[in-house]
């Protein structure tokens, strides 16, 4: 009996170990505009974009899916977002869907290939962030400059990833199975 006990934790604890590994590893596909899609705003909305990307985290290996009609989306660098222009793109569509990978961190560009649009609000801004690394944070202070020394603090620090959670929900539920009769 304590060895069937012990295979079905086992394969319990694998098993979610895999889900929480695959969860953590997830790509997302975002639309770009969510229903709104890919289009000239309005003269009271130009900054639809601006705020749907504020709304999103974006990470590297997931991807941006725009969808429009009569219309075209371009990548371009910082020179050509802020001056909307789409005369050196680095990557263009037209034919009504769009999907581009974000394969780095840092800012993306994009911006309507339809004349004025660009200029209408129909321009996006993201940053991605970076792979999570658990590091302390430090600060170097500008040449000639002392950093401030820390206040003392009452409360605690807790950093709480999901990885730790399901850790500690994985473990307590092995706790619970294993002291059933």
């Amino acid at each position: 009996m304590k060895i069937t006990k012990m295979a079905s934790l086992a394969v319990f604890f694998c098993t979610c170990f895999i889900i929480t590994t695959g969860l953590l590893n997830a790509e997302k596909v975002f639309k770009v505009g969510d229903e709104f899609g890919w289009q000239e705003p309005g003269q009271n909305s130009s900054a639809v974009y601006t705020q749907w990307a504020s709304r999103n985290r974006f990470q590297v290996g997931d991807s941006l899916s725009f969808e429009y009609k009569n219309d075209s989306v371009i990548e371009v660098d910082k020179w050509g977002y802020h001056h909307c222009d789409g005369s050196k793109p680095i990557v263009a569509f037209n034919n009504g869907h769009g999907v581009f990978k974000l394969d780095r961190s840092g800012p993306f560009y994009y911006i309507s290939g339809t004349p004025n649009h660009c200029m209408g609000g129909q321009r996006l801004l993201i940053e991605v962030m970076g792979l999570h690394r658990h590091s302390p944070l430090t600060a170097t202070p500008p040449a000639g400059q002392l950093a401030p020394s820390p206040q003392p603090s009452s409360g605690v620090f807790v950093s709480v990833t999901l990885g730790s959670l399901s850790t500690l929900l994985t473990g307590t539920l092995i706790a619970l199975l294993w002291s059933l009769p």
